[in-house]
């Protein structure tokens, strides 16, 4: 994942200084290219229309040339000169021509600057960092206001299949920058099912959740590990609260190849998450077993 070259999608936005800074940051420890692309939408149809080809041709360059030059000074400071330069300024949707130049670029992170909308917001279009977590296929990186060192990463899993692949992530990660590794499970309460005599046994559920968690790092790696730990609650605030206390520099979770209704009428943990960490989140997409590609 980190051997590949990495894609920063940028606006003019303070969030994406603090984007290309860590993704410049993340390539520069992983010694691979960093390539920022910045996605400017089109002039309105009807106006290009009432244009000859030419003239159309011109509009184009000069929104190009204007998108550059306020992306360029939104990230001067922030990356080396010779990133900057090599800025590179698409025309069209935003998460499709970044999904684009991941596979053009045959990226293995995509990193994105994150911004807190509301939920009806990021549903309906509002958010290419959640159309993001949504389409493409690769790591995503989305940062949060704060240093672009790395001492501590959080990698919170689940008992499924993408507890395997989002652990070796937060371990390739965290060996970028010498970082302390915490495992976290969380269990979700055992629902009360009325009119049954015989209910779940809480203890025996939690103690389940511990010897899954161990194994899974057991068969992943050991030496790496600090600790592990078990909390109950729900998913999400358990993660947050988890990853404040810890003052975790990086939290790893994986996202689950659920289809787009389902995520858009229920949303998901990893969403939630987004709205809610004090810290960069590392989604790391994993398909369910036997699922196609997009």
């Amino acid at each position: 994942m980190f051997a590949q070259p990495i894609v920063v999608g940028i606006d003019a936005s303070s969030a994406a200084a603090l984007a290309a800074s860590m993704g410049s940051a993340v390539a520069a420890a992983a010694g691979v290219t960093c390539h920022l692309v910045h996605v400017t939408g089109t002039p309105a149809q009807q106006v290009l229309e009432r244009r000859a080809a030419e003239e159309r041709d011109r509009i184009v360059r000069q929104l190009i040339q204007t998108a550059r030059q306020g992306a360029q000074e939104a990230v001067s400071d922030a990356v080396p000169a010779h990133v900057a330069e090599r800025l590179e300024v698409r025309v069209g949707n935003p998460a499709w021509e970044l999904a684009r130049a991941v596979a053009e670029y045959g990226a293995g992170l995509l990193v994105l600057g994150g911004k807190h909308h509301a939920a009806p917001v990021r549903w309906f279009g509002g958010s290419t960092v959640h159309h993001a977590v949504r389409t493409v296929d690769v790591p995503l990186l989305v940062t949060a206001p704060s240093g672009a060192t790395f001492s501590r990463v959080l990698a919170a899993i689940d008992l499924s299949e993408a507890a395997h692949p989002t652990l070796r992530a937060a371990l390739e990660f965290s060996a970028l920058f010498d970082a302390t590794v915490r495992v976290l499970h969380v269990v979700e309460p055992l629902p009360s099912i009325p009119d049954v005599g015989i209910q779940l046994d809480e203890g025996e559920h939690l103690r389940l959740a511990e010897v899954g968690t161990a194994e899974v790092v057991a068969s992943v790696s050991d030496a790496a590990i600090v600790d592990q730990v078990v909390r109950c609650g729900a998913s999400a605030r358990a993660i947050a609260d988890e990853a404040s206390q810890w003052e975790a520099d990086l939290v790893v979770v994986g996202s689950h190849g659920k289809g787009w209704v389902d995520r858009v009428l229920l949303g998901s943990t990893t969403e939630r998450l987004l709205s809610k960490l004090p810290c960069p989140v590392l989604v790391i997409p994993v398909r369910a077993p036997g699922a196609s590609s997009r």
